[in-house]
């Protein structure tokens, strides 16, 4: 865990948040991993192979699971936080309505000793991620647990998440998609879209071809940015030339974002398969537009 930072309200997220390398140290953000199986073997989120892995393991057949952590991960979480100097905790976890993640921070919080509060974000990767780091800059600035909480519920309700997979094949391995839905797309070989949409993964378009599906993301992200001041993340799973290529061209046609790249982790890795590229479009809230207390891309 980081060494937190000057406030006495310790912010944890689970690893979905798929924070950039450093981010989570810089905010003393404290991260609980969720884990991923590959033919049987686990491995923590937060492992620097996982990702990797959970792609090989795809590309060849190989059985790939998540598993979310354990109330004993989250409790050890809480229990660094009050080491730490905590008199407070946050909790942030992905979409209670994708995982179970929320319910081991709820089960583990009827063992800690410290005031807690658990937020469901409804959402998933730097949708969370940027409502996390808008939570630990509250709580850094002195605000109560109260206060930090309701940033990191607006932010993430903001905040807007599109992702583009090569196949719904493994969406509907994981019971997001219907098998009748993966089979007319397969059929069609048309490239889905796709969004978060109160805390679901919902359909959006359907494309006939990848550079066509890319270039729909950029309009779409521009659209969410209405002209507003966002923070942007393009994120994927082993597919990086393509992201760098989204962000290049997000960079230009949203001068005033701040827009980073970063990969996401095996446990979104093993439902939607290598070749994802999605776009987190999070408006920048009043107290948060000070770019000396953001981090640098």
């Amino acid at each position: 865990m980081p060494t937190m930072a000057e406030s006495r309200v310790a912010v944890i997220a689970d690893s979905t948040c798929y924070l950039p390398a450093g981010w989570a140290a810089e905010y003393g953000v404290g991260i609980v991993p969720v884990q991923v199986i590959v033919a049987g073997q686990p491995f923590d989120e937060t492992e620097d192979v996982q990702a990797r892995r959970v792609a090989e393991a795809l590309a060849d057949w190989q059985p790939v699971t998540t598993s979310r952590p354990s109330p004993m991960r989250f409790l050890q979480a809480y229990e660094w936080a009050a080491e730490a100097g905590a008199t407070e905790i946050v909790v942030a976890t992905l979409s209670a309505a994708m995982s179970a993640t929320y319910e081991s921070a709820v089960l583990a919080g009827k063992e800690c000793d410290l005031p807690l509060r658990i937020v469901d974000s409804r959402s998933i990767a730097m949708g969370l991620g940027f409502a996390v780091l808008d939570g630990a800059r509250a709580a850094r600035a002195g605000a109560d647990a109260d206060t930090v909480a309701e940033v990191i519920e607006r932010r993430a309700q903001s905040a807007s998440v599109f992702f583009y997979v090569d196949t719904l094949e493994y969406l509907r391995r994981g019971g997001r998609v219907s098998a009748a839905r993966a089979a007319v797309g397969h059929a069609l070989k048309v490239k889905p879209l796709l969004r978060v949409v109160d805390g679901h993964v919902a359909p959006l378009e359907q494309v006939r071809t990848a550079g066509r599906a890319l270039a729909r993301l950029e309009d779409l992200a521009v659209a969410a940015a209405d002209g507003h001041v966002v923070d942007v993340a393009v994120q994927h799973l082993a597919s990086p030339d393509r992201a760098a290529d989204l962000a290049a061209r997000l960079r230009s046609r949203l001068p005033q974002a701040q827009v980073v790249e970063c990969p996401v982790g095996g446990v979104v890795g093993a439902h939607v398969g290598p070749g994802m590229v999605a776009v987190v479009v999070a408006p920048v809230a009043e107290h948060s537009r000070s770019t000396t207390d953001r981090p640098t891309p």
